[in-house]
């Protein structure tokens, strides 16, 4: 089983969009989104190798990877995230429609 820790800027990501979707949906929709990243996070705790190389996976020499996320049948988010030894380091949490991230992105 693997530990995850999430960076203040993944945090920061999965705040911006609940406070997105709180004010441009609902405040009970964007708590269900809320609790649903976070119970997809908690999956990557088993097999996250699973999960497909990200396109910027050549930003780090362990590779980054990325689990495509969304509450309806349309995935909508990207968790990305590392791979270091037992533990999985999620560096961002992005909508499907922002631009690829670059090397300080992840830092």
């Amino acid at each position: 089983m693997y530990r995850i820790v999430i960076t203040g800027p993944a945090s920061r990501d999965i705040q911006e969009a609940y406070d997105w979707w709180a004010e441009n949906r609902s405040r009970d929709q964007a708590t269900r989104w809320y609790l649903a990243i976070h119970n997809s996070i908690a999956l990557l705790q088993e097999h996250p190798q699973r999960c497909s190389l990200a396109p910027e996976a050549d930003l780090q020499a362990s590779g980054v990877r990325q689990f495509l996320f969304g509450t309806g049948r349309r995935r909508t988010h990207r968790i990305v995230f590392g791979i270091d030894g037992n533990t999985v380091v999620i560096f961002r949490v992005r909508h499907t429609s922002q631009d690829a991230l670059v090397f300080d992105d992840l830092a």
